[in-house]
């Protein structure tokens, strides 16, 4: 079988049952999301875990729910048929998996907005590189900034093209990222992540030609008193060279400069 909407079947069961045993998932609550032809479904079932998998592809959809009708009539697995950016999404505790990788920024930012206690999440590598990213290097993006901003992260296990059926062109990254709150204050999460959003997309603009390119986003009067109540030395740099602590700085004056807009 191909891999519908980008997505490769893992075959290699050692790896499996590592990414299945990296978090205790027995009497857990377990989201997983493109469960494929179900291999990690089973390790989690295995474990005690109860879950929720949400799978996109009708076709799969149909041969998961004929391999675990068992598990679905004692209640131990739901089957959600649904694109996981979009879909609602019934309660979990945990989230264990492969993600389809066009889609792992969506379904990344997704998940955090609606909190869990831990995920172990499988990503291509590159895209991983860039979540832990360290502040102020030029590999930096809005990635690294949203990621690190509402979580942890930690690489725990590295995969070839061998382990997938198809192949992919990539290597892969297992990460465990655990929530936690924000370092710094922030007054208001939307406006948090349009304003990294922005200056990103301007990433080799300073601070200040970034927010006056963000019209579409921000009042253009919000902008303008932003820019006024912010320290120029700040409004000089770009994105890449900002903290945590500058972000929220910026993101919170933004919000209170588009109150009354």
């Amino acid at each position: 079988m191909s891999a519908p909407k980008d997505q490769h079947f893992l075959v290699d069961r050692r790896a499996v049952e590592k990414i299945a045993g990296f978090v205790d998932v027995s009497g857990r609550r377990v989201l997983e999301i493109g469960p494929g032809e179900g291999v990690l479904t089973r390790a989690l079932l295995d474990r005690g875990a109860s879950v929720v998998a949400v799978e996109i592809d009708p076709g799969l959809v149909e041969e998961l729910e004929v391999a675990f009708a068992d598990d679905i009539d004692e209640g131990r697995l739901e089957i959600v048929t649904g694109d996981a950016t979009k879909v609602d999404l019934p309660p979990f505790d945990i989230v264990v998996a492969n993600l389809p990788y066009s889609a792992s920024s969506k379904i990344t930012f997704r998940l955090l907005a609606i909190g869990f206690e831990v995920a172990v999440l499988m990503y291509q590598k590159e895209f991983g590189q860039r979540m832990i990213a360290p502040l102020g290097t030029p590999a930096v993006g809005r990635l690294s900034v949203m990621v690190q901003t509402y979580a942890s992260v930690k690489p725990l296990l590295e995969l070839g093209p061998n382990s997938f059926r198809p192949k992919p062109q990539v290597r892969s990254w297992v990460l465990r990222l655990t929530p936690h709150e924000p370092p710094y204050p922030i007054a208001d999460r939307k406006v948090y992540a349009d304003v990294v959003r922005v200056l990103f997309s301007y990433r080799r603009k300073t601070v200040r030609k970034g927010l006056r390119s963000g019209k579409d986003t921000f009042a253009p009067r919000a902008i303008v008193r932003t820019i006024a109540s912010l320290p120029e030395d700040l409004l000089q740099r770009r994105p890449e060279d900002l903290t945590l602590e500058e972000f929220a700085l910026i993101a919170n004056r933004m919000s209170e400069c588009s109150k009354n807009e």
